[in-house]
């Protein structure tokens, strides 16, 4: 097992995509932490199902938007365990509205979670992190593609993949290598709350060169290699993992640009 007698964090790691994650990383055998903020009942079922794996659970509720709830989360985590291995930005939030309709709570909503919290929780993990380490965030698309009504979490994606690169090399004296992983459109709930804007043309959203759309494990593969020894060199990348989705954009638009000329 590639992960066996590590200790990972993996914030909104109870539903979706973080419940993936969690999922893949204690079956390479890490022991998981799983930060959740909603639905206790949801967490506690996540938590059940991967004890079945033969490792150990640890559930810790915080609101990722308040900086006060991180350092508690982490105060409990160096009270328990006195060590981090992994780091696993997952948690996200987001205002689905074109720019022009952004107000600033919406705004600061999505930056402080998406994003201020990436760098607040790899500032507290680092320091847990005394033989070295592995960071990876979960962005998207949207952080270089524009995207109908995705204005604040697209931003909000850029600025973690930016953090990504001065963290990797930052941190990389110490061990710790940071990466992010940039997922096309992924069979979820946040999904389906995009796919409702009639502004955005299903088939772009729903259809991949790949044949299928991506789904959770897809992405949790990708997140326990580059936890693992063999990413060693990879360090502060941006990985694209969306079945040519961006390929084919890219494509059409280059086409409309053409029969515009």
């Amino acid at each position: 097992m590639l992960l066996k007698g590590k200790l990972a964090l993996i914030t909104g790691g109870s539903r979706g995509i973080g419940r993936a994650i969690t999922s893949k990383l204690a079956s390479e055998g890490a022991d998981v932490i799983i930060n959740f903020l909603r639905k206790k009942e949801t967490a506690e079922k996540a938590a059940q199902a991967i004890r079945e794996k033969g490792v150990n659970v640890h559930l810790i509720r915080a609101n990722l938007a308040e900086p006060e709830k991180i350092d508690r989360m982490f105060t409990e985590i160096t009270e328990k365990f006195g060590k981090l291995d992994i780091l696993i930005n997952n948690a996200a939030s987001g205002v689905a509205r074109p720019a022009m309709e952004l107000d600033v709570d919406g705004w600061d909503w999505t930056m402080d979670i998406n994003a201020r919290a990436g760098l607040l929780c790899a500032q507290r993990a680092a320091k847990l992190m005394k033989s070295g380490g592995a960071i990876v965030s979960i962005s998207s698309l949207g952080s270089r593609m524009v995207m109908s009504s995705y204005t604040a979490v697209g931003v909000s994606k850029a600025a973690l993949e930016a953090l990504t690169r001065y963290l990797a090399v930052e941190l990389a004296p110490k061990g710790i290598r940071v990466n992010a992983i940039s997922a096309g459109a992924v069979e979820s709930e946040a999904l389906r709350m995009y796919a409702n804007d009639p502004n955005i043309p299903k088939p772009a959203i729903m259809t991949t060169p790949a044949g299928r759309m991506v789904v959770g494990d897809d992405i949790a593969n990708l997140v326990a290699f580059l936890c693992s020894e063999e990413a060693s060199m990879i360090r502060g990348q941006t990985i694209i993992i969306d079945g040519g989705l961006s390929l084919s954009s890219l494509t059409n638009q280059q086409q409309n640009n053409s029969k515009g000329a």
